[in-house]
């Protein structure tokens, strides 16, 4: 019994040490969630990015160090990148606005909200989600579109950061 204790315990201090000397994460991924509010009449957006990839984007994009732990101090630099790296056209070529509500801390990851008001029928369109895309070759931003009870999951890669998001 003791015996098998120490090995555990060993087992465990080895894995912790490997654990400790990589990188917070091998992997360049987001995930965005777009769900319709009919109510509301929007699709609300969040987008999940880790917080290391994503200060290193926005101090390239603002060319000075960028801390994202300095709450509320970020939010139009959050903003402006966003906007520029997901957008959204509908099936009329119209722009549809996406409105920055803000973002969250997760322990490794931010989580950013925004709002897209979408009064008429979701016919489809197209969508960009470019996220981290100029920083990481091997950038993957996974999007979840949920609109009437359907859900459809689309990945966004470099060589293909625009997609034709419809149902059909």
């Amino acid at each position: 019994m003791l015996n098998s204790l120490i090995r555990a315990g060993l087992l465990i201090s080895i894995i912790g040490a490997l654990s400790a000397s990589r990188p917070a994460h091998d992997f360049h991924a987001s995930v965005t969630q777009m769900q319709y509010d009919p109510k509301e009449r929007t699709f609300e957006i969040s987008v999940r990015i880790f917080t290391d990839d994503f200060e290193k984007a926005l101090a390239e994009a603002s060319k000075s160090r960028v801390n994202l732990s300095a709450t509320g101090k970020n939010d139009l630099l959050i903003e402006k990148y966003i906007q520029s790296h997901l957008g959204y056209t509908n099936s009329q070529k119209q722009v549809k606005p996406i409105k920055y509500v803000g973002y969250e801390v997760e322990t490794d990851a931010h989580w950013i909200y925004l709002e897209m008001p979408y009064t008429e029928a979701f016919r489809g369109g197209l969508l960009k989600q470019n996220a981290l895309m100029e920083l990481f070759d091997d950038q993957v931003n996974m999007v979840n579109v949920q609109y009437q009870g359907q859900k459809k999951t689309f990945v966004f890669r470099k060589n293909q950061p625009i997609q034709d998001i419809s149902f059909n």
